[in-house]
């Protein structure tokens, strides 16, 4: 798996070289505590890299999902949207948010691999 780590608590996976998939990380889902409820943005919309594009809300916060790079939706987790709790139980697989073409892959160079996130992670 290619993962990496964003500074405010996004995963991407690009693993899959057609779109890569993001979600949020353990530290978000522990910090937030029980995810209630996803707003996930449409398919066919772009973003820059640090755009909001969605919005996770539990039972204790609500906090915005931001794009670790720039691209385009090009599908949503229906899943999550009816099972918000997936983004708890199974935040790196089932709870995944959405997939992305990335229009810029270079910027990937920025995030941080696992080892990296970690210790930023600790210190948050």
């Amino acid at each position: 798996m290619s993962i990496k780590f964003s500074k405010e608590h996004e995963w991407i996976n690009t693993a899959d070289t057609n779109a890569a998939v993001v979600g949020i990380t353990v530290h978000a889902q522990d910090a937030l505590g029980d995810v209630v409820f996803v707003d996930l943005p449409a398919v066919g919309t772009t973003f820059n890299e640090g755009e909001v594009a969605g919005v996770v809300e539990s039972v204790k916060a609500a906090a915005d999902v931001y794009m670790p790079v720039s691209g385009e939706i090009v599908e949503v987790n229906e899943a999550l949207r009816d099972d918000p709790s997936l983004a708890n139980s199974d935040p790196l697989g089932a709870g995944w948010f959405f997939k992305v073409k990335l229009s810029d892959a270079s910027q990937l160079d920025a995030l941080m691999d696992k080892t990296a996130y970690d210790s930023f992670a600790a210190g948050a």
